[in-house]
């Protein structure tokens, strides 16, 4: 759980202060919270954790907490190129297209897609799945693993021996009409040596059809990874890709909403104008926006709020460090005009002696990059 916003919030306000304000429940909340601030490091933290959580969730009416960060598959809400990923996904298993790769940045969304293409594919007794979540093996452990998570009895010590097991699996699965499906999430984190084994087990085929499915899921780096010169092989045999992107404006809205109604809430908790400052604030990245609402329930428990508004919102935001995404842009654009400034600063004073060449190069450089960052804000700006 992510606290650190409340934290703040309530160290400010002392026990007595709120309970001459706020009435005795938020004097209680106020003094969990501080509390689990004293309480940073020892084993007390996570019970005094799950008890704020419990005294939220029956303020709002809500039967559990609907923005917790772990992956459940019944809190699935699918974007637009989350449904299109899904699709391949499902097609590419049912077809036996062989290689599929998913992609996103940090916190889209993969591995609770992963978490809920396992669950419709546990269902269908014809497909059997390994699900490798850390991939920081060796080439040994790497097999072993998926022979132990496919319910295989691995006999043998060497890696033909792993081998010699995986692939009559795979041949009594083919003779039953089973697909076998490997998904490797943070595949961005495979070394040379493991990605060379999984194009290794892609050749594990019949004259008509792969025998294993592989799904890689990670990062862009895994892109930039598979482009290289010495993984093109493995580039070649990838049928199906898909990239997650953040959520818009109105998915954000549908998100939250979806979530909540998930958890029992009878109403709309969050304002219009909560709900527009939480997709400025997380860019409409699911993870962010879990962490902002859960934090802004808290913040809203506190207040004695029903309705937790855009302030609350911005409060935490603050608090948790999250800034606005096109405040992070701008910022990130000025660094970059301050270096071409710089640059053509430079050369100017190498190529000219006349110094009103090098204040008109300056101006019409200056000029340009600030019209790149009106068109950028203005498209980032959806909300006031």
């Amino acid at each position: 759980m992510y606290f650190r916003g409340s934290f703040y919030f309530c160290a400010m306000r002392s026990a007595p202060c709120a309970l001459r304000a706020f009435g005795l429940r938020s004097a209680l909340c106020v003094f969990l919270v501080c509390s689990l601030k004293i309480l940073e490091f020892c084993a007390l933290r996570s019970a005094l954790c799950e008890v704020l959580i419990y005294m939220y969730e029956n303020f709002y009416g809500l039967k559990e907490n609907p923005f917790n960060v772990t992956p459940n598959p019944e809190y699935i809400f699918l974007g637009e190129t989350h449904r299109e990923a899904l699709a391949q996904l499902l097609y590419g298993v049912r077809e036996k297209k062989g290689f599929i790769v998913i992609t996103g940045e940090v916190g889209t969304g993969k591995t609770t897609l992963v978490h809920y293409l396992l669950d419709k594919m546990d269902g269908n007794g014809h497909t059997k799945t390994a699900f490798l979540f850390n991939p920081k093996l060796t080439v040994n452990d790497f097999i072993q693993y998926i022979l132990k998570d496919l319910g295989v009895r691995v006999q043998g010590q060497t890696k033909g021996e792993y081998l010699h097991n995986l692939h009559r699996y795979l041949l009594n699965a083919y003779r039953k009409d089973e697909r076998v499906v490997l998904i490797v999430d943070e595949a961005h984190g495979l070394n040379g040596e493991l990605l060379e084994e999984i194009r290794l087990l892609s050749n594990l085929e019949t004259s008509k059809s792969k025998l294993l499915q592989i799904v890689l899921v990670g990062q862009p780096e895994l892109d930039k990874t598979l482009s290289r010169s010495d993984f093109r092989q493995l580039r070649q045999r990838i049928n199906l890709r898909c990239h997650l992107l953040p959520f818009s404006a109105k998915e954000t809205k549908e998100y939250i909403e979806k979530r909540l109604r998930i958890a029992g809430a009878k109403e709309s908790i969050f304002t219009e104008k909560a709900i527009k400052e939480i997709y400025s604030r997380s860019g409409g990245i699911p993870r962010l926006i879990n962490i902002l609402c859960d934090n802004a329930l808290l913040n809203g428990y506190a207040l004695d709020q029903k309705r937790v508004d855009a302030r609350s919102v911005k409060e935490v935001a603050k608090d948790l460090k999250i800034v606005k995404k096109y405040r992070r842009i701008l910022i990130w654009s000025l660094f970059c005009l301050s270096i071409a400034a710089g640059i053509l600063l430079f050369v100017y004073l190498q190529k000219s002696g006349s110094l009103l060449p090098l204040y008109q190069g300056i101006l019409r450089g200056l000029q340009y990059m600030k019209e790149i960052l009106n068109k950028g804000v203005s498209a980032l700006l959806q909300f006031p």
